[in-house]
């Protein structure tokens, strides 16, 4: 294939995820992770916590060309990376309106949810366009097999999103774009359509990690309520997002206090980070200034609720808890993990009046 073909299927594939809406594309090569031997390890160290699915399809994990099977028309040969942006600063608004309404019904305490949870479920918005952008490159390119993924398959989208120039892998392990920050939601299709992408392969971690944006900054690391980020990696185990949402069994008593008022997720790692705008010094730009420029917000995104009262969580039956969260991602937490959050929320803020 000559490269001028190539780039033109590059920029087709492009252009057609775009009119689909997503806010950023970058393709890249489908090849073996770079982080295989470090994935291996982190899961020995059992760093993964109760998320036993991570280790069951590890070997598919580390190498996405395995995501398309030779009887689907396999091997994978490119990995088309997109990503959307989610609404951030709503949330004063809203805990301004609670603690001066007082209307409840408890006594004011509530717990904060992720901003990514804040909206509509981003799986379900996200997959629907992967799943249109499909259609339309199987009709331009016959006999192509395109695999969309948004989160639940087992493929490192943040390391193909580095790889097709979409930012760089942080400290705190999230994609960070130079100009739109962290606040992504990421998504691919994996296809056998035969594409060099945006970007020269990568042979070792080092090229994913040194993209100059973290810098000496370490605002996440300090920040991190659990101490659970080291450069470029995180315990699992420890995180406030992985204890509220995929942590099935009690909490342990150490890490209880850590959580504050965190009912669902955590975004303290982001709030911190230069390159999500709240730091006019721009520590992570070399003193330059790191303003985040937002992506177009689209509307299943816009914030619902991004704050809880605990005491009606406490209170929530079946019933409740899916009225709540109809259409939300935050459904993948069970009813009595709800309780046992909104718990320990509350016990913080007791301990902190």
């Amino acid at each position: 294939m000559s490269g001028e073909a190539d780039g033109s299927r590059v920029e087709r594939v492009r252009a057609v995820m775009l009119d689909e809406g997503f806010g950023l594309c970058g393709v890249c090569r489908a090849e073996p992770s770079a982080y295989g031997e470090f994935f291996r390890r982190w899961l020995a160290e059992g760093r993964h916590g109760e998320m036993g699915y991570l280790a069951e399809h590890a070997e598919k994990r580390l190498d996405v060309r395995r995501l398309i099977g030779e009887d689907e028309g396999g091997p994978a040969r490119a990995v088309v990376v997109v990503a959307d942006g989610y609404e951030v600063g709503a949330e004063k608004d809203e805990r301004r309106r609670a603690e001066g309404g007082g209307n409840d019904g408890d006594d004011g305490v509530r717990g904060r949810v992720a901003r990514y949870a804040a909206g509509d479920d981003y799986h379900v918005v996200m997959k629907k366009r992967l799943h249109a952008a499909a259609d339309r490159l199987r009709a331009e390119f016959p006999g192509a097999a395109f695999k969309a993924c948004v989160d639940t398959a087992p493929l490192m989208e943040r390391e193909h999103a580095a790889r097709a120039g979409l930012g760089w892998i942080g400290k705190h392990t999230l994609l960070i774009h130079p100009r739109h920050g962290s606040y992504v939601l990421l998504g691919a299709l994996v296809t056998s359509l035969d594409l060099a992408g945006n970007a020269e392969p990568s042979g070792d971690m080092s090229r994913l990690t040194s993209g100059g944006g973290c810098g000496t900054c370490t605002r996440c690391i300090d920040a991190c309520p659990t101490g659970c980020i080291t450069p470029y990696s995180v315990d699992a185990s420890r995180c406030i997002s992985y204890l509220t949402i995929e942590h099935r069994s009690d909490v342990p008593a150490e890490l209880r206090g850590m959580m504050g008022d965190w009912l669902a997720g955590c975004d303290v790692c982001q709030e911190v980070c230069p390159w999500n705008g709240f730091d006019e010094a721009g520590a992570g730009d070399g003193g330059r200034g790191a303003y985040r420029v937002p992506l177009p917000v689209r509307p299943a995104y816009r914030p619902r609720k991004v704050s809880l009262p605990v005491a009606e969580v406490a209170r929530w039956s079946m019933e409740d808890r899916a009225a709540a969260l109809r259409g939300s991602a935050l459904k993948r937490i069970k009813l009595p993990m709800w309780q046992r959050n909104a718990a320990i929320v509350a016990e913080n803020a007791a301990a902190e009046a």
